[in-house]
């Protein structure tokens, strides 16, 4: 691993905002419909969707835990929409960004999310995997379906560690 670990953070909407939006009902705007019956917490994130033909997707994702420290192996993005992951659980989590420098994945940071916030990581950002921590956890993700290659990896030569 690499001689400079990445240290989590907390998940804040301020230094979350160069790689997407923080999903939380915080602060959110929001009023009653329903009857008054139900709060609707409107428009919590960006989706974007770009390439042809374009859709968007639901799914529900099923993680197995990682343990800290992390030996992280490999970034993605995806070039043609963004990618909302909101848990379905209260069981901890990683979110793992890196800015971009002409094509590589570059300054990681590692986020941990409170209770009840997820994030919509920006069309083209570098991220990690779904990392769940101490217990398998799943998701609510809204992504981009549709025609085009909506996925790049990048491997790192040498794991670089994300540790608290």
């Amino acid at each position: 691993m690499t001689d400079r670990p990445v240290i989590i953070e907390p998940l804040t909407a301020e230094a979350f905002a160069p790689f997407g939006q923080v999903i939380t009902t915080e602060g959110a705007h929001h009023y009653p419909i329903n009857s008054g019956m139900t709060e609707r917490y409107h428009d919590l994130a960006r989706i974007e969707l770009g390439g042809v033909h374009p859709r968007p997707l639901i799914s529900i994702f099923h993680g197995q835990p990682y343990a800290l420290p992390l030996a992280l192996k490999m970034v993605e993005r995806h070039p043609l929409g963004s990618q909302a992951f909101y848990p379905l659980s209260d069981a901890p989590w990683l979110v793992i960004v890196a800015e971009d420098q002409g094509g590589m994945p570059t300054r990681l940071r590692a986020f941990a999310p409170a209770a009840g916030q997820g994030v919509n990581i920006a069309m083209n950002t570098w991220h990690g995997v779904l990392t769940p921590l101490e217990r398998e956890s799943r998701y609510l993700v809204v992504d981009r379906g549709g025609d085009g290659n909506n996925l790049e990896e990048h491997f790192f030569e040498t794991p670089i560690e994300i540790r608290r």
